[in-house]
């Protein structure tokens, strides 16, 4: 997995529960209760974990035994975007604060209901302190030393993201969530757009061949600059990447600055906040299944169009979580649920789900164990040297379905004892 592919975030004990709203206040494992499912958010994000715990290797394996087919392309679909544009692989991370917010709805309207905010949010916090701590050790931790802790990550974002849209959630109506929702994606528009910032690109590439030519660091090309330019969108020449490289700091993704950074946290607050409207839609009473799988489908194709819109002024840039893209993923986030919906809820097809479903009740067992034990290693040690080597181009294939296979059986397994991990 790349370091800015979505992590998945604290255990979930059931489909209506965020992943961080699942975590128990006395228990790190223990048996989960038995509360209304919605199956199709569980197998979708079962379905989006899979991206991360072996497909990707499969597909890369089916293209490797040659050919210009389905799987090449799917290939060109499991990268990120470089700079602007939209990949399959742009859409995991989004969808995963997408379903959090949907989970945030369908579990905490309960708590909300009887404890109020002043009940809820020191659980909430809670939860989020813990998912931060928690990346920050996936990462490396402290390892390396101070100046080289990644303080924001993937798994940051999710807990600081989750913490801010449950308290959003607990303290606002639906009306007020959608305003701040406008808010944010219009006030983040105009940061970009508006304020004022040091006429120098940073991207890797760029300022190193600035560093070669003048003998200079980085710092000091920077701080020489006394310029400045409006309406970066440009890689390492855009408002939240400089203030990335002036206030965050220990180790950065891309260098100077992360694509999990500071300001482009805050857009993707938008983006969990379209799955808490989408939690409120599916909340209704009076809406059939598959009134609801066409309400979403709707939804979805209505938001991709106004991503598209406004990505020919805000460029869809996944790096720096443009507004433009929170939009855009979330269309995709909605038809997909809806294609779930669908098929699971409506037409209660569901035998084809299940290991996604498995997957998508323990999301963080399954990352954190294969993070500390190494499947694609072990299923070498099992099916690989003269095994593979016989197979000819079909031995990387059976190494990865291998692999794949087992992160599966530990998933099954946790499943069929019914324990599912919890902070």
């Amino acid at each position: 997995m790349t370091e800015s592919s979505p992590l998945p975030p604290a255990a979930t004990i059931s489909a209506g529960a965020p992943p961080a709203a699942a975590v128990d206040r006395t228990a790190a494992v223990s048996p989960a209760p038995a509360p209304e499912r919605l199956v199709s958010l569980d197998a979708l994000r079962g379905f989006d974990m899979f991206w991360i715990v072996g497909a990707e290797g499969l597909v890369a394996a089916l293209a490797h035994l040659g050919g210009s087919g389905p799987a090449h392309f799917a290939m060109t679909q499991l990268e990120h975007a470089p700079w602007q544009g939209f990949t399959f692989y742009d859409l995991i991370f989004p969808l995963f604060l997408f379903i959090v917010g949907v989970s945030i709805v369908l579990s905490m309207e309960k708590a909300r209901r009887e404890k109020g905010l002043a009940g809820v949010w020191p659980r909430i916090v809670k939860r989020s302190l813990l998912l931060f701590v928690l990346g920050i050790i996936y990462s490396g931790g402290v390892r390396d030393g101070w100046d080289q802790v990644r303080w924001l990550n993937v798994l940051q974002r999710i807990g600081i993201v989750y913490g801010i849209t449950a308290l959003l959630y607990c303290a606002l109506r639906p009306r007020a969530l959608l305003m701040v929702a406008s808010a944010i994606l219009v006030g983040y528009w105009a940061l970009l757009t508006f304020v004022p910032i040091k006429d120098i690109n940073l991207e890797r590439t760029q300022i190193a061949a600035l560093e070669k030519q003048t003998g200079l660091t980085a710092r000091e090309l920077y701080d020489r600059t006394t310029t400045t330019v409006r309406g970066g969108y440009e890689d390492g020449k855009n408002l939240a990447h400089h203030l990335d490289f002036e206030w965050l700091p220990g180790r950065k993704y891309d260098g100077l600055y992360d694509p999990e950074g500071i300001v482009s946290t805050i857009p993707s607050v938008a983006t969990c906040l379209l799955g808490v409207f989408v939690g409120f839609f599916l909340r209704r009473q009076d809406l059939t299944p598959a009134r609801k799988a066409k309400g979403l489908a709707l939804v979805g194709v209505g938001l991709c169009l106004a991503g598209l819109l406004w990505g020919v002024q805000f460029p869809i840039v996944k790096r720096i979580w443009t507004s433009s893209f929170v939009l855009y993923a979330g269309g995709w986030s909605c038809l997909s649920l809806a294609a779930f919906y669908q098929i699971i809820e409506v037409w209660q097809v569901r035998r084809w789900a299940i290991p996604f479903i498995w997957l998508g009740m323990n999301p963080i067992a399954i990352y954190l164990v294969r993070k500390f034990m190494d499947f694609d290693a072990l299923a070498a040690r099992l099916v690989g040297g003269p095994i593979k080597d016989g197979l000819g181009a079909f031995g990387p294939l059976l190494v990865t379905l291998v692999g794949l296979a087992l992160s599966l059986v530990f998933v099954w397994y946790l499943h069929r004892r019914r324990i599912f991990l919890r902070l």
